[in-house]
């Protein structure tokens, strides 16, 4: 019997991508994804017409929403112009794609060197920031992803990238910023220890031998864990004293999530580059920038820059993105995820009422997320920092119950993350957190 006649549709679809294709981030054998036929707005649809709302913007990345033909119309123009020109060759809509970003990215932030992803963005800022300064430590945050290149996985903390250690670069320093939720001594003296441990790190490392910092605008799959209020300030002025460059991976948190532009707009400080990706195309075409200051630019007027990738400045790819800045504008997305946010932070205050293992809720506008717990006076997490499968038993129930009642959403150890396409509407948000409450049923259960 051929294949196709004993599989459904569905099955078929799923099987050939799990016998010819490899899953990130997973175990080969035992996958359950969903196979998806189409998707519109905050949604997506399999091939058995089964409805799943998307609370997590695809990976916090789709935020436009799904199936936007105004993206389609403006690829399908751009390559019936030119589909492909080498990065020393140029096209209008690369200098359209570069002066728009200039004009939203505050300070000098004006040179815009294009990449191909989150990972190769944060790859070039490390390289250009060694090379500009001429020192060659890089420091970043334990509890931070960056991305999954050898460079990239060494700045991030992320226990990701504990299975290569041994691949690690080398002279990256990572240090640890706790979080108010898990701080017994109050969010004035958690800035004063954070900035405090900051600076003996230095004295440790020496300032002269430090090229740069890495850190997110705004915590993102760690767990959305905020920064002391000042704290991004403080280091701001600590790397200006030092001549450190300050490098923000705005991957996850840039283009209207957090109801800025940038993360790092909430904290007032403008960095010395923004590396870029995800919500510049939305996931329409994969791509990614690197925005510089024209400080660090003019060094290579006369000399030459010695970063390249084939597909830098790509065409298309600088199509789909000038128009999706377009459609944020167009269609408010950032000013309505302002206004969703204030809403959806209210109606997390009548779920925490309802739901005794809901420890804490983060978020900056919409890019939060629920901290699950055993018990809310030990603050016992559901499941702990880098759980061992033994110990995600009930936050897998619960994930599998919320994939059952029809949404996607990203559940990693006991945070279930909640960032909507930031086009998403106050009905659209009742129906989420309907879907959550109910299996948030189970994580009572085990409330102790």
């Amino acid at each position: 019997m051929v294949k196709s006649d004993v599989l459904s549709e569905t099955q078929e679809i799923i099987e050939d991508s799990q016998n010819y294709t490899l899953f990130s981030w997973s175990k080969q054998k035992g996958t359950n994804p969903i196979a998806v036929k189409y998707a519109e707005g905050v949604y997506l649809y399999d091939y058995d017409d089964k409805r799943y709302i998307d609370f997590s913007s695809g990976l916090m990345n789709v935020n436009i929403g799904h199936g936007d033909q105004r993206i389609t119309e403006a690829v399908a123009a751009q390559m019936q112009q030119v589909s492909y020109v080498t990065p020393s060759c140029v096209t209008k809509v690369r200098g359209d794609l570069g002066k728009k970003l200039a004009k939203i990215c505050p300070g000098d932030l004006n040179k815009a060197f294009f990449t191909l992803c989150g990972a190769t963005s944060i790859e070039n800022a490390i390289k250009l920031a060694r090379l500009y300064t001429g020192k060659h430590k890089i420091l970043s945050r334990y509890q931070a992803y960056h991305g999954s290149t050898n460079g990239a996985m060494t700045a991030s903390g992320d226990p990701r990238k504990l299975p290569v250690d041994s691949q690690q670069s080398p002279n990256f320093v990572h240090f640890d910023l706790p979080y108010l939720y898990r701080w017994d001594y109050g969010e004035e003296n958690l800035l004063k220890e954070a900035v405090a441990s900051f600076e003996r790190l230095l004295e440790y490392e020496g300032p002269g031998n430090i090229a740069a910092v890495i850190l997110e605008g705004e915590s993102g799959t760690s767990g959305c864990l905020h920064y002391p209020k000042g704290y991004l300030k403080a280091l701001r002025a600590i790397c200006d004293k030092h001549g450190i460059l300050m490098i923000m991976d705005e991957v996850m948190s840039g283009f209207g999530r957090t109801g800025k532009w940038f993360g790092f707009e909430n904290h007032g400080i403008i960095p010395d580059m923004i590396a870029m990706a995800k919500g510049l195309t939305c996931g329409y075409l994969p791509f990614g920038c690197l925005m510089v200051s024209d400080k660090i630019a003019a060094k290579y007027d006369d000399a030459m820059l010695p970063l390249g990738l084939t597909y830098s400045a790509h065409p298309v790819c600088c199509a789909a993105a000038l128009e999706t800045l377009k459609i944020y504008e167009d269609d408010n997305l950032i000013e309505n995820t302002v206004a969703m946010s204030e809403y959806l932070n209210g109606q997390i205050e009548l779920l925490k009422a309802k739901h005794p293992s809901i420890g804490d809720w983060r978020n900056t506008g919409l890019l939060g997320c629920l901290e699950i717990v055993k018990n809310r006076t030990t603050k016992e997490p559901m499941a702990p920092f880098n759980a061992k499968p033994a110990e995600m038993v009930v936050m897998n129930k619960v994930a599998a119950k919320i994939k059952e009642l029809g949404m996607y959403t990203f559940v990693r150890w006991g945070y279930i993350f909640i960032a909507p396409p930031l086009c998403v509407t106050k009905e659209q948000i009742d129906e989420g957190l309907a879907i959550i409450s109910e299996a948030l049923l189970i994580a009572d259960e085990a409330v102790i």
